[in-house]
């Protein structure tokens, strides 16, 4: 590692050994025994799995995401959960090829270690040249592969890796308010029973969800509570 030098050489010493040792005896101590997820890890013969249904207008049958988990220093303050493979099954085999690749690519990831919440955003801007979809709930899915990505999301948000996506305290409050505003203005009494929002409303494109209505003269996400005003 090269070192500029900013301040003229005055003088200089040559370090000897009695240095060295007490430099290298105030450097923080590191413990090798805590083991991070790394590609060496070797596979036990037992993994923790998760289970997640993806059930698509696509196709008639269902595809079955499965996600196995490996538990590093179990046992100790510094356990963490941490994905280690993934499995994609379906009767439906006409997507088997490319399917089989993108477990093989996702489960490569997951044992590098690190950071990993790249694949899902790579995953959801996936977008299918023939159309995306809505999926129950009423959150709209441009493409299959968006959402194994939306499943992937789920799942590390459920072992601690994210942070659930969504509003704060506050935010929600004001949904909450704004929501209970507008069901009192609406005479229909067969809205949102689909969706869980009212009937006519339009897609939100921060969150992908049919929730945007007109508020206060203004497009208010009733879900994540996004605003054309703010």
């Amino acid at each position: 590692m090269s070192i500029k030098i900013e301040r003229k050489i005055v003088e200089y010493d040559i370090a000897r050994e009695e240095q060295a040792q007490d430099q290298s005896s105030t450097a923080p101590e590191v413990d090798e025994s805590i083991v991070q997820m790394h590609e060496k890890v070797a596979r036990p013969e037992m993994l923790f799995g998760s289970t997640y249904k993806i059930k698509t207008p696509l196709s008639e049958h269902a595809l079955y995401v499965t996600i196995n988990d490996i538990i590093l220093n179990r046992g100790t303050p510094h356990e963490i959960r941490r994905p280690f493979e993934v499995f994609i099954n379906s009767k439906n085999m006409d997507h088997f090829q490319w399917i089989v690749a993108l477990t093989r690519i996702v489960s490569a990831v997951f044992r590098k270690g690190g950071d990993i919440s790249f694949l899902v955003e790579e995953l959801r801007s996936v977008f299918d040249p023939s159309g995306g979809y809505f999926k129950k709930g009423g959150k709209y899915m441009p493409s299959l592969v968006a959402e194994i990505g939306d499943v992937i999301h789920c799942h590390l948000v459920m072992i601690g890796m994210l942070q659930e996506d969504g509003p704060d305290e506050n935010q929600q409050a004001l949904i909450n308010e704004k929501r209970a505003e507008y069901e009192r203005s609406i005479e229909t009494d067969n809205a949102g029973k689909d969706t869980g929002f009212p009937d006519g409303a339009q897609l939100c494109k921060k969150c992908n969800t049919k929730a945007m209505i007109q508020m206060d003269g203004c497009m208010t996400c009733l879900n994540c509570g996004d605003s054309k005003c703010s």
